[in-house]
Formats: C-alpha cells, sequence, structure tokens
C-alpha cells in the first residue's frame, strides 16, 4: 500500500505515482492491503483506477519453493485485472512479479523497479535479527529469493535503484537501467547555521535500525555531552533502556512522518549508519535535501553518488571526533550550492519519471517496426 509514505519502498512507489500523473500519465493501481490497510482517497486522486486485494498471509511462511513475499500476492483476480487492457506493466519491487512470466502477460511490455537486491537484503536482515524465528525466516527467504531471481528474464526493462543495484543486476539481465529513488524533496530546504542537536532516525522497529541506534548510543554517542535525539517509532526495551542511561540523549517516539522531518530540518549533523548495503536509504536523501551536516559510515553511501555531500568516518572514534568537529561549524549557504549541483541532477522527480516513460516508448515504438 503505496499511502502513506513512511519507508523506503513506499515513498519510491508513491512520488513515483506523483511524478507521472504530473506528466499527465494515467495510472491503472493495483495494491494488496494488509495489516489493517484501508482505501485512501489520496491515492484516488492520483490514479485513474484501483483495484485493492488482500494480501494472503495466512500461508506457512516455510512452505513451497516460491519465496514467501511473492506468493503471498497471488490473486487470480489480479491477472484477471491486467487482461483487461494491453497498457504496459510496472512491477514494483520483485515480491508483486508472481505474474511476470504468465503466458497471458507475454506480448505486454513489463518494467521491474528493484527496490534492493532482495536475496542480500534478507540475508541481512537475518545476520541483524535476534529472534530465531525471524532469524530462520529470512534465511529460507533469503535462499528462495535467489533462485527466484531468474524470473526477471520476463521484463523488458529492469529499473534498478542505485548504481550498486545496477551493477548487479547488469550482470544477469542486459536490459537493466538505473533510475534513481524518487523522493518527498521537490527542491532543496535545508537551513544554514547551527541546529539543536545531533540525530539519528529510522523505523527502530526494524532490526537493521535497532542495531544501528544501539551501535550509536553505545559506541559513538557516550560520554558525548552534546544533545542527541534517537527518533522511530516502536523502539526496543535494550534501546529504551541504553537511551534512559545517558542524560543528554533523548527518544523521540510515537511520531510520524512530518514530525521525522523536522526533527532532520532542526538537528545539527543528522547521524546515518548502516550494517547492509543494499539499494539506497531514503533516510539519507531525506537528510540531504532537508538537513545541516550530514555524518555517515561508508555503507550507507557506497556506489549512490552521494559520497561527496557526506562526512565518512567508520570507526566509532572517528565518528565521534567528527561530531565534535561539525558541532562547532556552521552549515553554510556554500554546502548548500554544493548538495543542489548534485542532487539535481539524478534525484528530479520528473525527470527519472521521463526517463521511465521513455524506456516504455522505445521498447513499444520498437516492436512496431
Amino acid at each position: 500500500m503505496p499511502f502513506p509514505p513512511a519507508y523506503g519502498g513506499v515513498i519510491d512507489i508513491f512520488y513515483k505515482i506523483e511524478a507521472l500523473k504530473e506528466l499527465g500519465t494515467k495510472i491503472i493501481l493495483h495494491v494488496f492491503l494488509y495489516d489493517g490497510k484501508e482505501p485512501s482517497k489520496k491515492l484516488d486522486a492520483l490514479c485513474h483506477k484501483i483495484y485493492y486485494y488482500k494480501r494472503k498471509r495466512f500461508a506457512n511462511p516455510f512452505s513451497g519453493e516460491l519465496p514467501y513475499i511473492v506468493s503471498t500476492r497471488n490473486d487470480d483476480e489480479l491477472l484477471l485485472n491486467l487482461k483487461k487492457d494491453q497498457h504496459p506493466i510496472l512491477f514494483e519491487g520483485l515480491h508483486t512479479t508472481y505474474f511476470l512470466g504468465h503466458e497471458d502477460l507475454k506480448k505486454r511490455w513489463k518494467i521491474v523497479r528493484t527496490h534492493n537486491v532482495e536475496h542480500l537484503y534478507y540475508k541481512a536482515l537475518e545476520e541483524a535479527e535476534t529472534g530465531f524465528f525471524k532469524k530462520y525466516f529470512f534465511r529460507v527467504e533469503s535462499e528462495r529469493l535467489l533462485k527466484y531471481e531468474g524470473a526477471l528474464q520476463h521484463a523488458d526493462v529492469i529499473a534498478a535503484i542505485s548504481p550498486q543495484e545496477t551493477v548487479y543486476y547488469s550482470g544477469l539481465f542486459p536490459q537493466t537501467q538505473y533510475i534513481p529513488a524518487f523522493h518527498s524533496n521537490n527542491n532543496q530546504k535545508c537551513q544554514t547555521g547551527r541546529g539543536k542537536f545531533v540525530l539519528y532516525h529510522g523505523n527502530l522497529g526494524v532490526g537493521e535500525n535497532n542495531k544501528a541506534a544501539l551501535y550509536l548510543v553505545h559506541e559513538v554517542f557516550k560520554d558525548l555531552d552534546i544533545p542527541v535525539v534517537i527518533a522511530g517509532n516502536n523502539p526496543s526495551k535494550q534501546l529504551q533502556q541504553a537511551i534512559k542511561a545517558n542524560s543528554y540523549i533523548s527518544l523521540a517516539n510515537h511520531i510520524n512522518s512530518d514530525d521525522i522531518l523536522e526533527l532532520v530540518r532542526e538537528a545539527h549533523i543528522n547521524t546515518l549508519v548502516t550494517f547492509q548495503s543494499t539499494g539506497i536509504k531514503l533516510k539519507l536523501l531525506n537528510s540531504l535535501f532537508l538537513g545541516r551536516h550530514c555524518l555517515v559510515n561508508s555503507a550507507m553511501v557506497e556506489n549512490t553518488g552521494l559520497e561527496g555531500l557526506c562526512h565518512m568516518a567508520d570507526k566509532a572514534a572517528d565518528m565521534q571526533a567528527k561530531i565534535k568537529e561539525l558541532w562547532n561549524k556552521d552549515f553554510t549557504k556554500e554546502d548548500i550550492e554544493h548538495r543542489c549541483s548534485v542532487l539535481s541532477t539524478d534525484f528530479d522527480n520528473l525527470n527519472n519519471a521521463k526517463r521511465i516513460l521513455t524506456a516504455m516508448e522505445k521498447q513499444v515504438a520498437a516492436n512496431y517496426l
């Protein structure tokens, strides 16, 4: 469900829809609902027509050869609705591709947007998870996703979300091209001067983000004596206890996307750490479009083209030293201009929507030659 656009893949989908709509594209959207989500009036305004389906999450997650994220998005009604016309089909993520190679769609132009190299992403989730059941599920899912990856041969175009993914998929499928991530920022909104605190933000209920937050609290923010905010919902008890033990670190919990973005704007340093370099982290883009200094580890920006816009440190002591240095350094107009020169090239939503339409038009035209 691409609304509200609250996390990575959904953000990319929602703002892609918005950009395509602005270019005059009529969009027929197919959505699987689960976790109590309801149809959205916001999407109604952007789409020509919307079909909703129930995801089959009651299935045994360990049964069958197909990845669970693919097999639970199998609905005969979806195939029937896709066959009602001859329009191009955009599959959002490998998990939506159950019907990609179906005989009835053989003559349709099909593009798959990859949000990650999924088997590597699930492998990283396994490594970050501590609970036995989830850890085992991520391991099994990673193995199934690797076997299933060959289904992408049925796509006319594979639209990779990052340069790193583009290199990976290009080695397997020559129809791969790089189309950067779509996001909520139409222009630069950074503020000059000084911010009020150091920030780390993310969905703290996700194992990777919980691991990163704990690392920062225990290894980087300790004895810092600078105001620090950890922002995000569903923090673990372990993280909450670690934050309480540090008087200068506060937790911003039970907040929405707008609250997060406001914290990004108000921070002096946005500190972002990841232990898996798959895809592109959309919170990095938000920090660069909205925030002041951005301090990251190399895995956060590796092969993104954004390395030159961030301060980088991989060791905890180096990251702590960099925070102390940046805390006394104003964010300047020149810093903003440097960011604009990079972000306006690859991360303009309308330009990237045009890339999708151009790829589609070239393929459709070739079919008539």
